[in-house]
């Protein structure tokens, strides 16, 4: 055993008080300081914390960030999503490996830098993107990807790729990153002016169960896509037998084609940290969470700064306010899995687990991390709370429809001249939205990300919200010059790989849907194929176990429904008596070899 390794993860264990729930922070530390967890990394983590081996070694594997074999000193991680596709990303793809001499999950001959896929880091709007370990860069060309590899080899340094800064914070001293916000339409709410401590003022003034109810009154619907009304999801939670309780926010947007988040905590942090605020005041709780995808690390110091500075303010922290309301915050890091946007695999992650869902009941509200009653929210969701204390729950239900109440940030991307994020009035139509976005010619629209909807023209007239087009915030627009059975597969490959695994009709399911795809794909369907395709898929829904699965057929099923044209298309009728997928030269390969001459009608 590595001397300065054992010195160095005991020194990083002890740095998070040799705490097991701490888990996710001292294998991204070692990661980061070793460029993996080695299985003697493993052993000592598991001694220091008193957990088992296998407990360090099922975190390490499960989390695509973390590696037990040595990786390079800088990874690339190329976005490979859809939209950064239809941008070229193939082609940056080719370039990174003539340049750097390796493929893709490779690492140099010198051992300095390794090439891999992310499947989406969230940056759609300026698409092809990668990371370059915490550092983004964005509209990547070929070009553009031969001079970054060779810099690379130069200097080793990846913050020297950044030569111009995007707009708003991300010029921050802290962010100093070249992303855009493209925030294009911003509204009334979500971003609208800045009044600091208003909200959580006046929320202290109140009781919790006032504050409760202000956000009944409200009529606020979560806004990751299921619209589960907050207001109640915090009575329950408030409700739930248990001497301490804790409020995460899910900061992990996962979802390829959306990336409002990432905007909204770079221009409105004090918002979302306000409404943690507020919601653990209203349900009992003196613990908060910032779930934050490890894509978006080049955020955490500005947003640590942003903590730091509100527990100066006597905005968090203790006595906050003079009103002896104690409640503070950690950020807790992600290391690349969708599957922890699932609210029970994200409290899995906060624990120190695999992001694993959890059986429901109990529900988080009842018990969740830690078994204490716990209420997660998402990012756009707290930053609603935030307004409805400042400016009262009438102001905020003006906005909207009776449904579905207050704004909606929207991710859009895609085949559109303008994309971007845009906060829209609930009742907006989708039409109206394409028509905002620069997209007069969309075939088809992907809503609420591959694991919601597509529709074609005639459902154009829909609108957005819950009772009708329900989407957690992503539009991912396809013109006519997109193959959506093409556009299926590959949002099949994304719930394949992101897939924990856990349930037969989930990880064998997508398989299954994604082979019977590819097989139409390649000219050998058949009119039988369309019935398999929609059974398999309603069996996948149907019967796997968390949200992952439940959705991740939604690809086939809905374009089954309103593309059905595309598939019919792509199967060949019967050629000369036979099935396209029967090959009779192959049949009778054996009987030909046996009688030493050609089959006169396999080869006529």
């Amino acid at each position: 055993m590595s001397e300065n390794l054992g010195a160095a993860v005991r020194e990083i264990c002890q740095a998070c008080g040799n705490n097991r729930v701490r888990m996710m922070d001292i294998v991204r530390a070692v990661q980061a300081k070793f460029g993996c967890v080695c299985g003697e990394a493993m052993d000592l983590i598991a001694k220091e914390v008193k957990a088992h081996r296998v407990e360090v070694q099922s975190v390490v594997s499960f989390y695509s960030f973390l590696s037990d074999r040595p990786k390079g000193k800088i990874v690339i991680r190329l976005c490979n999503d859809v939209i950064d596709q239809m941008h070229g990303a193939d082609r940056v793809e080719q370039a990174f490996c003539e340049e750097l001499g390796i493929r893709v999950g490779e690492t140099t001959a010198d051992g300095r830098i390794t090439l891999e896929h992310a499947p989406c880091i969230g940056m759609c709007d300026q698409a092809p993107a990668a990371l370059v370990n915490d550092v983004v860069v964005t509209q990547l060309s070929a070009d553009g990807a031969r001079e970054l590899s060779r810099e690379l080899k130069q200097h080793m340094t990846p913050q020297k790729l950044v030569r111009t800064y995007g707009d708003g914070n991300n010029a921050h001293e802290l962010i100093r990153a070249m992303v855009h916000n493209n925030l294009r339409g911003p509204g009334p709410i979500i971003f609208g002016p800045i009044n600091r401590a208003e909200a959580l003022s006046k929320a202290l003034s109140m009781s919790p169960a006032e504050v409760i109810r202000a956000v009944k009154t409200s009529r606020l619907r979560g806004r990751g896509g299921a619209g589960f009304p907050t207001g109640m999801k915090w009575e329950f939670t408030r409700g739930a037998k248990g001497e301490r309780r804790c409020v995460i926010c899910n900061a992990d947007e996962g979802e390829p084609g959306t990336f409002k988040d990432r905007v909204i905590l770079t221009e409105r942090p004090d918002r979302v940290l306000a409404g943690m605020t507020i919601a653990g005041y209203a349900i009992g709780a003196d613990e908060g969470i910032l779930y934050l995808r490890g894509e978006y690390a080049y955020l955490r110091p500005f947003l640590e700064d942003v903590l730091q500075k509100r527990r100066q303010d006597g905005l968090l922290g203790n006595n906050i306010l003079g009103k002896g309301f104690d409640f503070d915050i950690r950020i807790q890091m992600g290391a690349g899995a969708y599957i922890c946007g699932e609210e029970t695999a994200l409290i899995s992650s906060c624990e120190g687990l695999r992001g694993d869902p959890k059986n429901r009941p109990p529900f988080p509200a009842q018990k969740g991390y830690l078994e204490r009653p716990t209420v997660v929210n998402n990012v756009e969701t707290l930053c609603a709370v935030t307004k409805i204390l400042e400016h009262g729950p009438g102001a905020f239900a003006e906005h909207g429809t009776s449904g579905s109440s207050g704004t909606k940030l929207l991710s859009v991307s895609g085949d559109c001249s303008r994309p971007g994020v845009y906060e829209v009035e609930f009742g907006m139509s989708l039409r109206d939205v394409l028509r905002l976005v620069g997209a007069d010619d969309a075939a088809a629209v992907q809503v609420g990300g591959p694991s919601g909807q597509m529709v074609g023209p005639a459902d154009y007239d829909r609108k957005i919200e819950y009772d009708d087009l329900a989407t957690g915030g992503s539009v991912m627009v396809f013109g006519p010059q997109r193959n959506v059975v093409e556009v299926v597969d590959k949002f099949l490959e994304f719930f394949v790989e992101e897939s924990c695994g856990y349930c037969t009709p989930c990880r064998v399911g997508n398989v299954l849907l994604k082979e019977r795809i590819e097989h139409i794909l390649a000219g050998k369907g058949e009119p039988t194929d369309l019935e398999y395709l929609q059974e398999l898929g309603e069996t996948v829904k149907t019967m796997s176990r968390c949200g992952l699965g439940q959705t991740s057929a939604n690809p086939v099923l809905t374009t089954l429904k309103n593309f059905r044209g595309a598939y019919e298309q792509l199967i060949p009728g019967p050629s000369n008596g036979f099935q396209p997928t029967f090959d009779l030269a192959a049949a009778v390969g054996d009987a030909e070899a046996v009688i030493g001459r050609k089959s006169e009608h396999a080869h006529a």
